[in-house]
């Protein structure tokens, strides 16, 4: 296939169009008077690597798109009114919303707000960040829970009810993954690191098996499953056979402390208003616990991802890092501590970040990281420290689309609002290559996994940056998505 007409991005062609050749799904050729068996003309659109986003809940992702919508909701009961309105489930299955957040609220919720008005029927609502589950009494009893006083669960409990409210047969599950894939492809993505908190390895083997080509997937392991992927020989790299080269094992997953919005990230200092023994938090796994398992994981060919939130969890991921003797990455580095920051590029160890969490959770952060929220999602201080920036979404938390990602890194802004901390914003070229999973260029001898685009991303404005014209993805030199 040749590309006629394309402009490189930040390349050679970015000011006068070049032509580039793709045979079996690699680059051939960039230049001028190239021919192909099959020529397609870009008539000057710009050409860049294929983005991936690097912390995705991929599963959740296609479950929530047809669970209840909460994210308007602004209080307890108003997110129970918008229950009790909803569509009933199949008998005997729980109804499920997502996307509240009570950070903000005035009083928590509790079972008693769902009680008043949605019956007997099991309810079960998903925070937005998914560490916390908000039951009914009817829910709490079929999970196990009845005694539970007040229905809102946070971290392993939540993790828990999560899991086992997932009810949908595997093969329409993996219609929907699949469904959720031919979207994301839409806005120029090529791949994810699928952190989903269950066999993934499995479910994706599964998938591909029965056909699925829709992205590349790197697959986390986590703990439970850990010992069985040693067992395999399975290394984060690894490409796992029968798939064309599209599966490949990613990283070990361990979380350590829960999110801010649950108020469960563990910090050096209470959270605002907040007293008693979780005042600053929880840690969710001892640090001693955690050195075990990264060096076990590491010494297998795993590397770690460790979920750290808060500043003390942050610091403890890099101590822990430091005692086990390995990299990796920790996943979200909300709050870090100044002193911190340059331990990243010290110790080998990436921040995976997810920008657009800072635009939904700017006010929260005021309130209760008050003080501190120079340090919070700072994305330059990272950066200049050295550290290596991998951006994704955690979506469903946000939305799985790296322009959303990637204008929230660059803009520090959303709907019209000034700028959150400006000076923590980084450039759209650093951006972008925090968002292609280490490919810098469109070069000779590359995947030909690419995304064609309607204007130049390093020359848009905010606005058109989130909301990116893709006029065309390519994986391994195929369409994925094809508006040409």
């Amino acid at each position: 296939m040749l590309l006629k007409g394309a402009r490189i991005v930040g390349g050679i062609g970015a000011s006068a169009p070049v032509d580039i050749l793709l045979k079996h799904g690699v680059i051939t050729g960039i230049g001028t008077g190239l021919t192909g068996t099959a020529t397609i003309d870009l008539d000057g659109r710009y050409v860049m690597p294929g983005l991936w986003d690097g912390h995705v809940h991929l599963t959740q992702t296609a479950l929530t798109r047809r669970r209840v919508d909460l994210t308007a909701a602004t209080s307890a009961t108003d997110a129970a009114a918008i229950m009790a309105a909803a569509d009933r489930p199949a008998e005997g299955l729980p109804l499920i919303g997502f996307g509240f957040r009570d950070g903000m609220w005035a009083a928590p919720p509790t079972k008693h707000d769902l009680d008043a008005v949605v019956g007997d029927i099991p309810v079960v609502v998903l925070s937005g960040d998914l560490h916390c589950a908000w039951l009914n009494s009817a829910a709490l009893a079929a999970f196990g829970m009845g005694g539970h006083p007040t229905g809102l669960l946070r971290e392993e409990d939540a993790f828990k009810v999560t899991t086992e409210a997932q009810t949908v047969p595997a093969d329409v599950l993996d219609d929907w993954v699949a469904a959720t894939a031919t979207d994301v492809a839409r806005r120029g993505v090529v791949g994810v690191v699928d952190l989903e908190m269950a066999d993934t390895v499995q479910d994706w083997t599964r998938r591909f098996a029965a056909g699925f080509r829709g992205l590349r997937i790197a697959v986390g392991v986590y703990t439970p499953w850990l010992d069985s992927a040693i067992e395999a020989g399975l290394r984060t790299g690894q490409v796992i056979e029968g798939t064309d080269g599209l599966l490949s094992v990613g990283p070990f997953k361990i979380i350590t402390d829960g999110s801010l919005n649950t108020r469960t990230a563990f910090c050096g200092e209470p959270y605002e208003g907040l007293v008693g023994p979780d005042a600053s938090g929880q840690l969710n796994l001892p640090t001693v616990e955690l050195v075990a398992l990264m060096r076990k994981a590491s010494r297998a060919g795993l590397i770690p991802a460790v979920h750290a939130i808060g500043d003390e969890a942050n610091r403890l991921a890099l101590d822990s890092f430091a005692a086990a003797g390995c990299s990796g990455r920790i996943e979200h580095a909300q709050l870090v501590r100044d002193v911190d920051c340059a331990r990243f590029a010290a110790l080998g160890v990436a921040a995976s970040v997810q920008p657009e969490h800072a635009m939904d959770d700017r006010d929260i952060a005021d309130r209760l990281w008050s003080g501190r929220t120079d340090r919070a999602f700072a994305l330059r201080s990272l950066l200049d420290a050295g550290a290596e920036l991998i951006l994704g979404s955690d979506a469903p938390v946000a939305p799985l689309d790296p322009w959303v990602t990637i204008a929230a890194a660059v803009g520090r802004t959303r709907d019209g609002r000034e700028p959150w901390h400006p000076e923590q914003r980084i450039t759209i070229a650093q951006a972008l290559a925090a968002s292609t999973n280490g490919v810098r260029s469109v070069a000779v001898g590359n995947v030909a996994d690419l995304a064609i685009l309607d204007i130049d991303p390093l020359t848009a404005p905010l606005d058109q940056l989130r909301a990116m014209p893709v006029a065309a993805t390519l994986l391994a030199g195929y369409f994925t998505h094809n508006e040409l």
